[in-house]
This record gives structure tokens, C-alpha cells and sequence, in this order.
């Protein structure tokens, strides 16, 4: 009884947590529904989107009050890895009739500071090795790049490049991808040249993003620093290489009241090199009065001999918003 009184007048005497909430973290009950889409509403049998074919999409949705704000993505044959902004991590297979198996939640082991508050998990891009499974992830605010053994078991160290010290809090190693050759590219969502890296370049700095190589692993090699060219009134969202070793690059655009637009585009091998001003060749735009919605992540896959795209939107937890996977096929000869 003394106990119990004791309990209770510790309870009545302390106040209450007041300070951030907790990060939400997905639960161990995976639980998602799918609904397809269209690429256009008006046109359900539409497919042609520039140089991308659409071969089709589901509108995903999940009980679980965490799901949501995913901005990055690993498409390993029918395997898919979902990673949001907070965090979370969604595992499931799925085939041609668009039904997602083998559903698992997960949330990071470890990462930039406690994990207590959103901005400790705000990872923002991810890049897989197919031969080790080995997984790397980028993190805005810390501007740190994170190594993590396979299936995010347990975290195996991090770097603070000091050449991404001075990228917006906000607007960080918003994308990364592994090269065919062993390289790392990461481009910044909203850093812009500085007036040194303009110098010879006729590029004004509001159309450009800071960006970096890594001969190899980022927890093993120093960067080196090019430009990325975006697209007037973009940032950028996401990147993946392609197999010949050049870039796809996914840029968003914000217009009021609310409404999202991404441009994607095509940056040839020979200009991903350091102090070079990379310029990509728009294959793509999604815009009303098709689908459309935040899309941050981007991931490439090769179907018998054809390359395919795959991108997942970011609907930040919100109503107004959906969490979409799209999937389209690059027409090589009018990427060309």
C-alpha cells in the first residue's frame, strides 16, 4: 500500500511531459491497402508521358497512424523498400497483379542524433549495393550519410562531410545514388553555388545545386565538388543512376494554393565529373491535369532488357496528399 500511495503522489506532484512529441514509429502489425490509378484521370488509357511509358501505379494506405512521408525507395526485382522522412522503413513484394506480400514495418536502429525528435530521422534518400545489400542513407540537418548492414539490422558508422556543412537545414542530401562504377553522387534539394564555384560559368546561382562524388564508399572517400543545373522554380527530389552511367534526376515544384509538379530528366555520363556544371535533358513532367503529388523518390530497374522507373511521392502525412507508386518504362530511343 505504501508503495502504491507512493506511485500515486509522484504522479500528482510531477508534471507532465510538455516538450516535443515523440516520433512516431510504425507498429508490429503491418497493415497497407493499395488502390491502382491512372496517369491521367480524364484518360484512363493514356500511357505515353514523353520519353516514359506508363505501365501502371497503386495509391497506397496504411491504419498504422506513422505511415506515410516516404522519399525514398530500393526496387530489388519484385522487392521493394520503402524509407520515410521519419525514419520508417516499409519491406513487401509485389508482382504484375499489383498486391503487395510478405508486408513488414521497421524503423531505423540508429541514426543522427537521440531519435526522439522527427529532425534525428529526417532521411531523405537511400542507395542499395546488389552485391552486398549493403545500404546507405542520406540525412537532411545533420547533412550526414549513414552506412547500414543489410535490411537496416544495425547501423555500421556515418561521415559529416565537411563539404555538405553549410547545405539548408532543410535542404540537404536531399538525393543519392550509387554509380555502375562504385562512385556516390548526392545533390543538395536547395544549395546553390557559391560566387568561387560560378566563376567561368554562365549560370546564374538560383539555377544551381551544389553537388558531390565519392570515388566509393562516403564513409571511406572525400568528395569533390560539380553543379547540378535545376529547372526554374525546382529543387531537387531524388536521383538513380541508370546502367550506362548516366543520372536520372527527379526535381519538384510548389505553386500555391497546393499543388506539386516534378520534372525528370536525364544527365549524360560525361558530365558527372567533378567542377563540371551538369545539365539534364527533360524527359518527363508530371503536372495537373495528370497524376500528380510530391514525388521524391526514384528508383531504376532493368525488365528484359528494358529500364524502368519507379517513383514514390512523399505525401507528408497530410490529407490533402497520397503516398503513389508509379511505375514506367524509359523509351531509350526518344531518351536519345
Amino acid at each position: 500500500m505504501r508503495i502504491l500511495l507512493s506511485c500515486l503522489l509522484i504522479l500528482a506532484l510531477v508534471p507532465g511531459w510538455s516538450g516535443e512529441q515523440r516520433l512516431a514509429l510504425l507498429g508490429n502489425r503491418a497493415q497497407m491497402d493499395v488502390t491502382t490509378v491512372t496517369l491521367d484521370p480524364r484518360d484512363p488509357a493514356r500511357r505515353r508521358l514523353g520519353a516514359l511509358t506508363f505501365l501502371g501505379g497503386v495509391a497506397l494506405r496504411s491504419r498504422d497512424p506513422a505511415f506515410g512521408g516516404y522519399s525514398s525507395l530500393v526496387v530489388t526485382g519484385d522487392r521493394f523498400l520503402l524509407l520515410s522522412d521519419g525514419g520508417n522503413i516499409v519491406h513487401f513484394r509485389m508482382g504484375a497483379d499489383w498486391r503487395p506480400r510478405g508486408l513488414h514495418f521497421g524503423n531505423l536502429p540508429a541514426g543522427p542524433g537521440i531519435g526522439w525528435q522527427k529532425q534525428d530521422r529526417d532521411s531523405e534518400s537511400l542507395v542499395r549495393d546488389p552485391r552486398t545489400g549493403t545500404l546507405w542513407v542520406g540525412f537532411e540537418g545533420y547533412n550526414q550519410i549513414w552506412r547500414y548492414s543489410p535490411d537496416f539490422t544495425r547501423a555500421q558508422g556515418y561521415v559529416t562531410p565537411r563539404a555538405m556543412a553549410g547545405w539548408p537545414v532543410n535542404g540537404g542530401a536531399e538525393s543519392l545514388a550509387r554509380m555502375p562504377d562504385g562512385r556516390f553522387v548526392t545533390i543538395s534539394e536547395e544549395a546553390t553555388a557559391t560566387s568561387a564555384q560560378r566563376k567561368g560559368l554562365k549560370v546564374a546561382a538560383a539555377s544551381t545545386r551544389q553537388g558531390l562524388i565519392f570515388a566509393g564508399d562516403p564513409l571511406r572517400f572525400r568528395p569533390r565538388r560539380f553543379l547540378y543545373q535545376v529547372s526554374p522554380g525546382h529543387d531537387v527530389a531524388d536521383a538513380a543512376a541508370l546502367p550506362d552511367g548516366s543520372l536520372i534526376v527527379v526535381e519538384r515544384g510548389f505553386r500555391l494554393p497546393f499543388r506539386f509538379s516534378n520534372r525528370i530528366t536525364l544527365v549524360p555520363a560525361d558530365a558527372i565529373a567533378p567542377g563540371r556544371l551538369a545539365k539534364g535533358r527533360l524527359l518527363a513532367e508530371l503536372d495537373t491535369p495528370l497524376i500528380h503529388d510530391n514525388f521524391e523518390g526514384v528508383a531504376v530497374t532493368r525488365e528484359g532488357g528494358a529500364t524502368i522507373l519507379w517513383l514514390v511521392s512523399d505525401d507528408n502525412q497530410s490529407v490533402l496528399q497520397r503516398t503513389y507508386l508509379l511505375k514506367f518504362r524509359l523509351d531509350a530511343r526518344a531518351a536519345a
